[in-house]
């Protein structure tokens, strides 16, 4: 899609600013819907708001129209993406804006949905509305970079998030591991708990740490989201905090096909849903394939917690999107356990990489955040 070169005004500027904070309110609630974020501005006043409610409905534009009633004809719409124009569980949005009379819509950036695709903003225009594109688009594709992931590639946005020494140890020789940082980093950990739409962990952490894996930040209990773990061998204990709460916060385990009859079944009575994955050539479960499953699922977002096998095999496979890393002022020593397990890797060039966006205190911790480059 061509980008429009407009020249945006500071106002026009703000105003998009506002629309990606209240996309943000979206994230992990949404899915498979993207988070959008839409403000109505008549006149220089904001006459409107509106973000994806949880479940993906009502969208953005059309909560942003309800809040404006009358006041959105002659309006100018600030959206964080293309608004769609197919017919889903809800009329499109496109319609919607051509119905309440908007006047001008700016939007951030195109929606690669092949429903939608140029389609939303073709039917604005077509109907005499004036349509901008490109507003602080590379602000509006981290926001909704889950979302563009699941379409362009089919899995979900993976976050990485290490609780670390300064020397990189998660856990002493003798695997004790809480608690490595201090209370701020852990409340924040749970705050990304709660923009995600699951959390994965590995089947030795889920043996070692017997998690819950939920957010139990005061007021946000029910962001928590989806527990997935990666079980080969169906290894998780039926008496564990997971498969015991498995009916109240939902656990998937993603497991390699067949395995015992009889124990999948004891799973499944306790409310756990299994994703079967084909093993690789070695017998072995590909992480591709658990995160294409997660896609097919609607995930769009995933928080991978632990261990240090599964960090490992995913820097291996080049899919950390994003690193949230909480760093403790404690050096634990080379006999302590790595963040990440050995991948074979034999030259730097070959080294996942990653630039730093931010760096903040987190208490007495340090609390750094990256991306990948692709």
């Amino acid at each position: 899609m061509t980008t429009s070169h407009t020249h945006f005004t500071a106002d026009d500027v703000a105003h998009m600013r506002a629309a990606l904070a209240l996309a943000t309110r979206g994230l992990g609630r949404c899915a498979p819907n993207p988070a959008v974020g839409c403000v109505l501005v008549k006149d220089g006043r904001v006459v409107g708001r509106g973000w994806t409610q949880p479940g993906g409905r009502p969208h953005a534009e059309t909560m942003a129209l309800a809040h404006a009633g009358n006041a959105s004809e002659g309006a100018t719409a600030y959206v964080t993406l293309e608004p769609c124009s197919h017919v889903g569980k809800t009329p499109p949005c496109a319609d919607a804006l051509i119905a309440a009379g908007v006047a001008r819509v700016v939007v951030a950036i195109g929606d690669p949905d092949p429903r939608v695709s140029g389609r939303g903003i073709a039917r604005l225009r077509d109907a005499g509305i004036i349509v901008e594109v490109g507003l602080l688009d590379e602000e509006a594709r981290l926001v909704t970079e889950g979302f563009l992931r699941r379409v362009t590639e089919g899995r979900p946005m993976v976050t990485l998030k290490l609780a670390t020494t300064l020397d990189g140890r998660i856990a002493t020789r003798t695997h004790e591991s809480q608690w490595i940082t201090g209370p701020v980093a852990r409340s924040w950990g749970h705050g990304l708990r709660s923009i995600h739409d699951a959390i994965m962990v590995g089947i030795g952490t889920a043996l070692a740490d017997d998690p819950e894996l939920t957010c139990r930040l005061p007021g946000l209990e029910e962001r928590s989201p989806i527990r997935a773990v990666v079980d080969s061998r169906l290894r998780l204990p039926l008496t564990s905090r997971l498969v015991r709460d498995a009916r109240r916060v939902p656990v998937w385990v993603a497991t390699l096909s067949g395995g015992d009859a009889a124990r999948r079944r004891a799973y499944q009575e306790c409310g756990v849903d299994l994703i079967d994955i084909d093993p690789d050539a070695d017998g072995l479960m590909p992480l591709p394939a658990v995160l294409a499953a997660l896609g097919a699922r609607g995930l769009t977002r995933v928080l991978v917690e632990g261990g240090a096998q599964l960090a490992a095999s995913l820097f291996k496979d080049d899919l950390v999107d994003r690193l949230e890393w909480y760093r403790a002022a404690k050096v634990i020593g080379g006999d302590g356990l790595a963040a990440a397990q050995g991948f074979g890797l034999e030259r730097l060039d070959g080294a996942p990489r990653f630039t730093l966006v931010d760096v903040r205190a987190a208490g007495d911790d340090k609390a750094e955040s990256y991306r990948r480059i692709a």
